[in-house]
């Protein structure tokens, strides 16, 4: 309910101790019914009831408020796990953990997500690296040659890390392992942790952690958790929470008790998280929104998005965007530190500071998208935009639209989509610490030679150009056979613009060049490999591009700057098979255990068509619809039937005469 930019909606949960010990006793389905029923929402106003919270001392004899979470968390049911391996059970390695995994597959594990965990591990690790470092703590990695030189380079503002001025290198005052409980470190927050492998490869490979929690909706998931934790020995770092996830990020949103990490991992969208994690992720820190984005849609992320070649990026601009626009309902505003879309997922790490002049420029940051249907031209609209005045700042609605009521180039019509995330989705230096980290430590990862060419990507990508093309859609649309990757870059690079490659598709080039030049740049590479035009349609998007001559004469020589470093190295930016079936796996169910493998589902509807064509009794039960109108050539060797229903008979009318009254 929107009522006004000066309220701001506030959930306050009032639970005692002996609610929040009942609740975890009981089955999953009974906990969205009791936070429901105690959960009270005020606008504007302070809460006149607090919830009870303990206080502890650390090592500077300072009493701080322990978070709500942990509280709940040490209210759980205190049955010994036992971390004995059973009968049926496997132990599953990946990084320095080791995971119980029940034979009964109660919770999933996919070994295709390590990439995935593997670069979670290495932005967490500087994270936690850049903010330490400003109160004086130097992080030690295993196996990471120790820096002798610490340039540190952050400013106050949308920068990844701590406030420590430019230039700046502070006083080593002590230093920090993994495994060690850190006073001053960082306070971590799963939502959904399943076996808690992700918060356990935390504990034993990420330094500077002060806490970590890891929270899952299932109990038979959290009992697993629990003895995994006791199997790694990771019980001074990690605990395990029976709770819903937005719950607790909204239990966790006061300035004390916020997170400095939150890692949001969802089997399919992470909208319904969104708005807790905003509040909950402390000022400046990093909050992490992961999710399975094969199609987004406007009720969940407050974007229409379009079928196109560029969909991967446009799936990350939009959960940015959908982040930002949630983050602006507090006065917050998103940093983008790192957005990879990787197989079938992606993934964004993102800083969230409090500010309300940076939210003004927030309309600025945002922007529709023009797609032809045609040829695929698209047009970026910003919805708003900044004029300077001396030290202040106009914001105004943006003018447009760019595009006229058809295609310029093929005079199709346009789909509307949007609005998205039209700023820098990396952090260039942020990015660069993370592959020198990884660079100068290749064996910490098993995937470090995919993280390092991925990584070597996101660097070399053009920031300030949203979206991208793709070489076979250009090729596709007027007919042509298909240029390299350099013969393209030359051709645009010779013509004075700006280009690079994507790491969200393989073939796609980002460029500053207009639509305009592209397709003079594909005329050109025509006239050298002639396109059949007889055989065009002359309302075909083809026939219309070629039909114009380029004003643009392309040059296609090879140039040195045409092939990136990161492609000349030969390093591994995208993914090989790894297994057959390496897709996502099959969803949890609510109460513990998965869903059909999705394997077993695919095996089996394996040519179903095919099959059921085969059968010879398959549609004699269908009436055949040629039959009936009289022109089916088939005969007896038809498919279908050819045997008529019989009408319904109509009911007898009413028509027996009468005799007039004598």
């Amino acid at each position: 309910m929107l009522v006004n930019s000066v309220f701001q909606v506030r959930f306050f949960v009032h639970r005692t101790a002996r609610i929040v010990a009942r609740r975890a006793l009981r089955a999953e389905s009974l906990l969205h019914d009791t936070a429901g029923e105690r959960s009270v929402m005020e606008t504007g106003e302070k809460t006149q009831a607090e919830p009870e919270l303990t206080c502890r001392s650390s090592g500077d004899n300072q009493c701080q408020k322990a978070s709500l979470l942990e509280a709940a968390s040490d209210l759980l049911p205190n049955s010994a796990p036992s971390s004995e391996i059973k009968n049926g059970e496997t132990v599953i390695n990946e990084g320095k953990a080791e995971i119980i995994f029940p034979s009964a597959n109660e919770v999933f594990y996919n070994p295709v997500q390590e990439f995935n965990r593997d670069l979670t591990c290495a932005v967490v690790t500087e994270f936690a690296r850049q903010q330490l470092l400003a109160k004086g703590v130097r992080v030690l990695v295993p196996g990471e040659e120790e820096r002798n030189k610490i340039v540190v380079n952050l400013t106050e503002s949308e920068t990844a890390g701590s406030a420590a001025e430019p230039g700046h290198v502070p006083v080593i005052k002590k230093t920090t392992s993994v495994g060690e409980k850190c006073e001053d470190g960082i306070r971590i927050l799963e939502g959904l942790a399943a076996s808690g492998l992700r918060s356990i490869r935390f504990a034993k490979e990420v330094p500077g952690i002060h806490s970590i929690v890891a929270n899952d909706f299932s109990s038979k998931a959290v009992e697993l958790m629990k003895r995994n934790i006791e199997l790694n020995g990771v019980e001074h770092l990690v605990t395990a929470s029976l709770a819903d996830a937005s719950m607790l990020l909204y239990e966790s949103k006061r300035r004390r008790e916020r997170f400095d990490v939150i890692d949001l991992d969802p089997y399919g969208s992470p909208s319904q998280f969104i708005d807790a994690a905003v509040q909950a992720v402390s000022e400046g820190d990093m909050a992490v929104m992961a999710g399975n984005s094969g199609e987004t849609c406007y009720s969940k992320y407050g974007a229409m998005s379009l079928k196109s070649k560029f969909c991967h990026e446009m799936a990350l601009r939009i959960i940015l965007h959908s982040l930002d626009l949630r983050a602006n309902c507090y006065q917050r505003y998103i940093v983008p530190v790192l957005s990879v879309s990787v197989d079938f997922y992606i993934r964004v790490f993102v800083q969230v500071f409090t500010g309300q002049a940076m939210v003004k420029a927030s309309a600025s940051k945002q922007a529709l998208v023009y797609n032809c249907v045609g040829c695929g031209s698209f047009h970026i609209q910003r919805m708003g935009k900044m004029i300077r005045h001396g030290k202040n700042y106009k914001y105004t609605a943006s003018s447009g639209p760019p595009v006229g009521a058809v295609c310029e180039h093929c005079c199709q019509r346009h789909q509307l989509g949007g609005p998205i995330w039209a700023e820098q989705i990396h952090d260039p230096g942020f990015t660069q610490r993370v592959l020198e980290s990884v660079g100068h430590n290749p064996q910490r990862f098993k995937t470090s030679d995919r993280i390092l060419g991925m990584l070597s990507m996101v660097t070399e990508e053009l920031p300030d150009c949203p979206l991208y093309h793709t070489m076979d859609h250009l090729s596709s649309v007027i007919h042509c056979s298909t240029p390299s990757l350099l013969q393209m870059r030359s051709a645009l690079l010779h013509a004075g613009y700006r280009v690079s490659l994507s790491h969200a598709c393989k073939n796609a080039v980002k460029t500053d060049a207009p639509s305009s030049v592209i397709w003079d740049v594909m005329r050109s590479w025509a006239k050298i490999h002639p396109v059949k035009r007889e055989k065009l349609s002359e309302s075909s998007p083809a026939f219309r591009i070629l039909g114009k001559d380029p004003v643009l004469q392309a040059c296609f020589d090879i140039r040195e700057d045409a092939n990136p470093k990161s492609r000349k190295q030969g390093l591994k930016r995208f993914q090989e098979n790894p297994e057959a079936n390496w897709g996502p796996k099959a969803r949890a169910r609510a109460g513990g255990g998965i869903l059909q493998p999705l394997e077993e589902k695919s095996k089996r509807l394996q040519n179903k068509r095919k099959q059921r064509y085969e059968d010879p009794e398959y549609g004699k039960n269908i009436p055949c619809k040629k039959f009936k109108e009289g022109n089916c050539t088939y005969g007896q060797a038809c498919r279908y039937s050819h045997q008529q229903k019989n009408e319904e008979t109509t009911p007898i009318e009413n028509t027996i005469s009468r005799k007039p009254p004598s």
